[in-house]
């Protein structure tokens, strides 16, 4: 807000003045002239975020790379929207000890697990039962308390992801309503600074 409101009247003050112009239209002109000010340093730093934000996911990439490469044999077609079905269909009997070598595979399984039902607003009774037993298994823990692990670990994802929408909300509310204020301080500086502008050549003018 205050970029756009010093940019605003940086752009009335330095616009050429017109002479012989109607004191309404030289004021239309100069809100336009901020309102224009705005809108270009909006455009601008939406596309250095956008860049910024694509370099920033490039220069992840590279080292994504070699994992991915390595656990291709084991979870070929990984990352599609079906695999959480896929994984469901293929699920083994997790009673006993877990092959500690699968460990990666099992992580990923339970990830596809919790994001699918997070996303869709509860994990599902079967689920949540296969990865108590999963938990169980390898933890050692009871079956009871590994539900419990499960219950409490649930719940406590569904609260942070809840939080983060809320935040997310929020933020989006401010930024809309800080461009909107931006956008009005730009235009009404603007013409602050246009009444700067055409005082100081009044004066000028008088003193010639």
């Amino acid at each position: 807000m205050l970029a756009s409101t010093i940019g605003g009247y940086i752009a009335g003050r330095l616009r050429t003045r017109w002479v012989s112009v109607h004191i309404h239209e030289v004021f239309f002109r100069d809100t336009a002239h901020g309102f224009l000010a705005w809108a270009f340093a909006t455009v601008l730093s939406a596309a250095f975020l956008t860049a910024a934000a694509s370099n920033i996911v490039g220069g992840a990439s590279p080292g994504l790379a070699p994992a991915a490469s390595m656990s291709t044999s084991q979870s070929a077609g990984s990352g599609g929207p079906v695999d959480y079905y896929v994984d469901a269909l293929l699920r083994s009997n997790p009673a006993g000890k877990l092959d500690t070598t699968s460990l990666g595979a099992t992580r990923r399984e339970i990830a596809g697990i919790l994001t699918t039902g997070l996303r869709d607003g509860d994990i599902a009774a079967p689920d949540r039962t296969y990865v108590a037993q999963v938990v169980a298994a390898h933890t050692g823990l009871s079956q009871a308390d590994a539900d419990t692990r499960v219950s409490n670990v649930i719940n406590q994802a569904k609260t942070d992801l809840d939080n983060a929408r809320k935040a997310a909300a929020k933020l989006s509310l401010w930024l809309t309503a800080s461009l909107l204020i931006g956008a009005f301080a730009a235009s009404l500086a603007a013409t602050d600074g246009g009444y700067v502008r055409e005082r100081n050549a009044s004066l000028t003018e008088q003193q010639l």
